[in-house]
C-alpha cells in the first residue's frame, strides 16, 4: 500500500514537472512559461535598463542573469534619445546567452527606432550615441567620407558643388559628428552588410507569443490582423535587408506593427471587435505593447486585452521604472515601490492607479492620468471607421487575409 502511494506521488511529481517546463511550439510561440518579465522602451538609458532588471529580479548587482527559466521580453526601441544604445545592446546580447544556459530566454522585438537606425532616419540619435562609436580613427574616417561626398557631388552636379559656401565643411561636421561614420557601419547594411547592430536587429522579431500573451512594439491593426507572427517578421527582415528608402513597407507603415498606436487609445482608436479578432487569430488573451508612453504606469485597456508597458524609463521620458510580470498566479505590474496585481476589469483601474500614485507620489504625471480617467477622456471612443486617416482600415476584418 505504501509502495503504491509513493508510486502515485512520484507520478504526480513527474506530471507536474512536465507541465512546468516551458515548451517552444515554433520560433515565435512558447507555452507553459512559468514567469515572464516584460519591459518597454529604453531609449539609450543604461542606468534605467539595469535598474528595471535588478528591481524585477532578473539580474544581480553585477548585471548577471539570476532569473532561472524566466523569459524576458523587451518590446523594442532600445536606440535613440539617450547615449547608451550600444552599451545596452551589448549587455542584452550577453544576457541572452546567460539566460539560455539556465533555461530562460531573452526575446528582443524590433521597434520603429531599431528600423529607423537601419534605414538611416537619424533624427533622434544623440551626440552621446555617436560618441560611443568614436575612436582614434574617427577623424580620418570622417575626412575620407567628406572627400568622397564632395567627389560624388562634383560628378553628379558640378554647378552645385562649385556653389558650396565657404563654411560648408563646418556645417557638414555638425551634421556628421565624430562616430557618425562608425555608427552607420554598425547599423546600415548599405555600408556594411555584416554590421554588428544590423545583424543584431535582424535576429529580433516583430512579435512573439508567450502563453496567452502576444508581445509587439506598436500594435496590431486590422490591416495586419490576418498575418501570422512569422509573416510580420519575415516582411520586416526583408525590408531591412533591402533597405530601399522608397520601399520601406511594413517598417514605415503607420498601420504596421512598429508604428500603430490604435491599441493604445490613440486616434484612430482600434475597435473592440478588432482587438477580439486579433486575439482570436492568435489564440491569445492579451496583446502587450510598448511605443506609446504612459508616464509611469503599466496600463491595461479593454479589460486587460491590451496592456501598455512603455512607462517612459529613459531620461528623455522621466525615468519611470516599471515592468509587467506574469506568473501562474496572474498578471502583475512591478514598480520600485512594490508589485500590484493588474486589474482585468476597467472599473477597477481607478483603485489601481491610486495605488500606483501612492507608490510614486513624486510622479506629477500620474494625477493627470487620474483626472483624465475620471473625466472619461483617457480612453476616447473609436472613430466611426478605424483608421479613417491616410490609410483606411476595415473594422470588421475577420483576420482571414494576410498582407
Amino acid at each position: 500500500m505504501a509502495r503504491s502511494r509513493y508510486l502515485l506521488f512520484g507520478m504526480l511529481l513527474f506530471a507536474h514537472a512536465l507541465w512546468a517546463v516551458p515548451r517552444q511550439l515554433d520560433a515565435y510561440r512558447w507555452q507553459d512559461v512559468a514567469r515572464i518579465v516584460a519591459i518597454g522602451d529604453l531609449h539609450g538609458d543604461y542606468d534605467s535598463y539595469l535598474t528595471v532588471l535588478q528591481s524585477s529580479g532578473v539580474v544581480d548587482r553585477r548585471g548577471r542573469w539570476i532569473a532561472g527559466d524566466t523569459h524576458l521580453v523587451q518590446t523594442g526601441d532600445i536606440p535613440d534619445r539617450g547615449p547608451d544604445t550600444r552599451r545596452i545592446i551589448t549587455h542584452m546580447a550577453r544576457l541572452a546567452q546567460q539566460a539560455e544556459k539556465r533555461g530562460g530566454r531573452v526575446h528582443n522585438l524590433i521597434g520603429n527606432h531599431e528600423a529607423m537606425n537601419v534605414y538611416g532616419d537619424l533624427r533622434y540619435v544623440t551626440e552621446g550615441e555617436y560618441k560611443a562609436f568614436a575612436g582614434k580613427r574617427s577623424a580620418a574616417l570622417r575626412d575620407r567620407y567628406y572627400k568622397a561626398t564632395l567627389e560624388a557631388l562634383a560628378g553628379s552636379d558640378p554647378e552645385r558643388a562649385a556653389a558650396l559656401p565657404a563654411d560648408h565643411r563646418a556645417q557638414w561636421d555638425l551634421e556628421h559628428p565624430l562616430g557618425w561614420v562608425e555608427q552607420r557601419f554598425a547599423w546600415d547594411p548599405r555600408w556594411d552588410p555584416e554590421g554588428e547592430l544590423f545583424l543584431w536587429t535582424m535576429k529580433g522579431k516583430v512579435a512573439v507569443q508567450l502563453n496567452d500573451l502576444v508581445f509587439v512594439h506598436g500594435g496590431i491593426s486590422s490591416a495586419y490582423c490576418g498575418n501570422s507572427l512569422e509573416s510580420m517578421t519575415t516582411m520586416a527582415r526583408a525590408a531591412l535587408r533591402r533597405n530601399d528608402p522608397e520601399e520601406l513597407g511594413i517598417l514605415r507603415d503607420e498601420a504596421g506593427p512598429l508604428w500603430y498606436r490604435g491599441l493604445a487609445g490613440v486616434q484612430p482608436v482600434a475597435l473592440a471587435e478588432t482587438v477580439d479578432a486579433i486575439l482570436q487569430r492568435h489564440g491569445a488573451g492579451h496583446v502587450v505593447i510598448g511605443h506609446t508612453p504612459t508616464d509611469g504606469v503599466i496600463w491595461p485597456r479593454l479589460a486587460g486585452r491590451v496592456i501598455m508597458i512603455d512607462t517612459g524609463m529613459s531620461a528623455a521620458f522621466g525615468k519611470h521604472i516599471g515592468w509587467l510580470e506574469v506568473t501562474r498566479e496572474g498578471l502583475f505590474a512591478g514598480y520600485r515601490g512594490g508589485r500590484l496585481r493588474l486589474p482585468m476589469d476597467d472599473g477597477q483601474r481607478l483603485e489601481y492607479l491610486d495605488a500606483v500614485i501612492a507608490l510614486h507620489p513624486d510622479n506629477a504625471e500620474l494625477p493627470k492620468r487620474r483626472e483624465a480617467l475620471m473625466a472619461g477622456t483617457l480612453d476616447p471612443p473609436p472613430a466611426s471607421v478605424e483608421g479613417a486617416a491616410a490609410q483606411p482600415l476595415d473594422p470588421a476584418v475577420s483576420c482571414g487575409t494576410a498582407r
